[in-house]
């Protein structure tokens, strides 16, 4: 069984809900969107995207998010906005979609043999569930669809953890 078909029948692949997020996350935004891709076969990393995002109400970072973040003022003043930096992200993707002939599975149907399967993986729904989610629409910014569906390893975790599964082997 294909290892995103039988994550999505765990319920560990995440969608973007159709009602709208609940909650308001308050002050948080992105300041940093990083993205690599990474080969399961081979365990090597095969690209990378980095961008620092410009905060734009709120363009002077606070202590405390300086201290969790490590990111430094000059380093998001150097950024560019949400929206360049999913324009940027946007981009990228495609360019290694076609370099790598990887392709982004909506649905349970099976590629062809020609091209490989890739998904987010992210440790939680935070970044792509609620704060992408919430600044896009708050921004009135398209969010990419390839964005709406991921791998949740904190759930994948919880529950290979609970079928008393080695926390490191997760299939």
């Amino acid at each position: 069984m294909a290892t995103k078909r039988l994550a999505r029948r765990l319920g560990l692949i995440r969608r973007k809900s159709v009602a709208p997020a609940s909650g308001n996350p308050g002050r948080s935004r992105f300041i940093e969107f990083p993205a690599v891709l990474l080969s399961t076969a081979t365990g090597e990393i095969e690209s990378e995207f980095h961008a620092y995002v410009q905060p734009q109400e709120h363009p002077i970072l606070s202590e405390f998010c300086t201290e969790l973040t490590g990111i430094k003022q000059v380093q998001v003043d150097e950024g560019v906005p949400l929206k360049i930096c999913l324009s940027q992200f946007c981009k990228w993707i495609h360019k290694i979609q076609q370099q790598k002939k990887i392709v982004f599975t909506t649905g349970d149907s099976e590629p062809s043999s020609e091209v490989k399967l890739c998904a987010f993986v992210t440790w939680s729904d935070w970044d792509l569930g609620v704060c992408l989610e919430y600044e896009c629409r708050r921004k009135q910014l398209l969010k990419p669809v390839f964005l709406n569906s991921w791998i949740d390893l904190r759930a994948t975790y919880k529950v290979r953890s609970k079928m008393g599964a080695c926390s490191l082997c997760f299939w």
